[in-house]
């Protein structure tokens, strides 16, 4: 008996890790959707041929890109509904599944449409595991250990984009050994099997995952609500003492029993799901932090964090040398969130957080303020230049960015300091901006404006670009220079203390943010509608996220670096104010005590202490 009772809090521990493990997977797998494509695109465009003989124009690779965002917000919108109708555990399955049949889906591919299925199944995966797998952990985990095993949810997924750009890194270092050797068809070989093997070496995390998910109990709380109490009773005692599992069943019943004394014939049910202050407060909660999380600017950084280096000061290996440290910071930072998440409290860390991302990027933001007050713009000169059809192709060089200065009245700088140069265009109602192209980069490409990389090549990339463009319109619209603007480059010692600010920046947000935006997303909604509200507030997340990706760069180009980061300023202020004055601590309670704080406005005694 003795050694029964004494071996149990170890399994039971075992238990939990390998849940947390496998839960994390799905972070991994989370991580690696949003980053494997970076370090796949330039070799996968370079190499994939149509049945024609033609590669991909550029309007076919943003469906290729584009493809993971449509599936992930198909994905997204139904994950809830589909979470409750088949349980968590199942979902979770599927998804890995998806993952798993998606990769060589697409690293087989030699058709264009496989090609775009097999990213869409991805985009699909990767919507479904953001939705369940916090969702479950949330509902399976002890209140003590919830806001770690979500946090390494997080962790995990900042792993996958870690790891994704180290397979990059990688796979490019080998393609620049091919490049060497002068041979062109060797060169074209080896990028068609980089490209397909960056894909390959994402498998394994992704079967990983599917079989884990089978030996992992369903959610007690998803048993509970589809009528099994004994079911319920047994997924607890996988990871609770027997006390714990029937303190939080009784805590179960007290919920179901309060909402069914409302329920009249009169269908007063209809009424308390959706109106009660339990249901609505958390929900707007849940969907204002999950909103103001992408108003850090969070994804633009990272996705633009090469080309803010650069033009603030860095040479081009420096800066990727200074993107891999970003993510190192994101990475290793987000341990000590795990860390303290449950020791200190969401609410002790989303302050911290949001308000040390607040004054990093006003630092952010001054530092490139002091140059690009000095930005001319040379629109006219450039507009002057647009060939009879509609293109230009301008190779930027110290000649060139003299010849542009000289037809301005007044000179801010010298016409020997290093500048760099942005291109803001226009076919119709579609925008692009150039990438910032350097006056003294002798390696730097020509600057290249066509309509295939501004004027999207289908409808659906279309939509996602423009939904109230005309798109026939702009097909035969003309070439216009919305701005050219020349900014003066400060040096490397610039370009280093932006860095540093962009690694401060990226440690409070993972301190606070990166981690806690998942738990409030599972914790603060109530079982009756987490799936559900869980799937809308992703839903806003990521149109968040796509607004901003769509006004980057096209901002940048018009109004500078500085006026972005203070618009990310202001976002996260009201990050802070809702972090520090509306959302209440939830460490150690159960997933029932901050329903019924909702309902009530105060917590009751603690259900759990938690562990130290």
């Amino acid at each position: 008996m003795n050694d029964h009772s004494a071996a149990q809090p170890v399994a039971k521990v075992g238990y939990n890790r390998f849940l947390l493990l496998v839960a994390g997977l799905g972070g991994l797998l989370y991580g690696v959707d949003v980053g494997i494509i970076s370090g796949a695109l330039p070799y996968l465009q370079a190499t994939f041929t149509l049945p024609d003989g033609s590669l991909l124009n550029s309007g076919q690779i943003s469906l290729v890109v584009a493809a993971v965002l449509l599936g992930t917000i198909i994905s997204t919108l139904f994950a809830g509904a589909l979470a409750d109708l088949f349980g968590r555990k199942a979902m979770m399955t599927a998804s890995g599944l998806l993952f798993v049949v998606s990769v060589p889906m697409i690293a087989l591919a030699h058709q264009y449409w496989p090609l775009v299925f097999g990213r869409i199944l991805q985009g699909i995966s990767g919507g479904l595991i953001g939705v369940v797998a916090p969702l479950y952990l949330a509902e399976c985990l002890r209140a003590s250990n919830r806001g770690k095993g979500t946090g390494v949810f997080q962790w995990l997924l900042t792993l996958g984009i870690v790891a994704a750009t180290i397979i990059g890194y990688y796979f490019s270092i080998r393609v620049d050994e091919v490049a060497k050797l002068g041979n062109a068809s060797k060169l074209f070989a080896f990028e068609d099997v980089a490209w397909r093997g960056i894909f390959w070496v994402s498998l394994p995390p992704g079967i990983l995952f599917v079989i884990g998910s089978l030996f992992v109990a369903e959610s007690p709380r998803w048993l509970f609500r589809r009528g099994k109490k004994d079911a319920a009773r047994a997924a607890l005692l996988r990871s609770r003492s027997e006390t714990q599992a029937e303190m939080e069943l009784k805590e179960m019943e007290e919920i179901v029993a309060a909402e069914k004394s409302r329920v009249s014939a009169t269908g007063e049910q209809i009424r308390e799901s959706l109106l009660r202050r339990k249901y609505v407060i958390p929900f707007l909660l849940a969907c204002v932090i999950l909103a103001c999380n992408q108003a850090t600017g969070v994804n633009s950084v990272i996705g633009y964090n090469t080309t803010t280096l650069i033009q603030a000061g860095l040479g081009d290996e420096a800066a990727h040398f200074g993107t891999v440290v970003f993510t190192i910071v994101n990475f290793l930072i987000t341990i000590i969130a795990v860390v303290l998440v449950d020791r200190k409290g969401r609410k002790f860390l989303l302050s911290l957080g949001t308000g040390g991302v607040v004054v990093s990027m006003i630092c952010i933001g001054l530092v490139f303020h002091r140059t690009e007050k000095l930005r001319v713009n040379v629109k006219d000169a450039v507009q002057s230049m647009v060939t009879t059809n509609q293109t230009l192709t301008l190779a930027f060089n110290r000649h060139t960015a003299t010849n542009l200065l000289a037809a301005l009245p007044l000179q801010r700088f010298n016409a020997s300091t290093p500048v760099s140069l942005v291109v803001i265009y226009s076919y119709g109602d579609f925008h692009a901006a150039t990438a910032a192209v350097r006056s003294d980069d002798p390696s730097a490409k020509p600057i290249e404006l066509s309509r295939e990389n501004c004027v999207p090549g289908n409808k659906v990339v279309a939509f996602f670009k423009n939904p109230f463009a005309n798109l026939e319109a702009a097909r035969v619209a003309p070439l216009k220079i919305d701005a050219a603007l020349v900014t003066p480059i400060q040096d490397a010692r610039n370009g280093w203390l932006t860095a540093v600010l962009l690694y401060i920046y990226m440690a409070f947000f993972a301190v606070g943010p990166g981690v806690v935006v998942w738990l409030a997303l599972s914790e603060l909604m109530p079982t009756r509608i987490r799936s559900n509200g869980m799937s809308i507030a992703l839903v806003i997340n990521q149109a968040v996220s796509t607004a901003i990706a769509a006004i980057f760069l096209p901002t940048v180009g018009k109004y500078g670096y500085a006026t972005m980061f203070f618009f990310f300023a202001g976002c996260t202020v009201i990050y802070f104010i809702t972090a520090t004055f509306f959302l209440p601590e939830t460490k150690g309670k159960t997933l029932e005590e901050i329903e019924e704080y909702f309902e009530g406005g105060e917590f009751r005694s603690h259900a759990e202490t938690p562990k130290r």
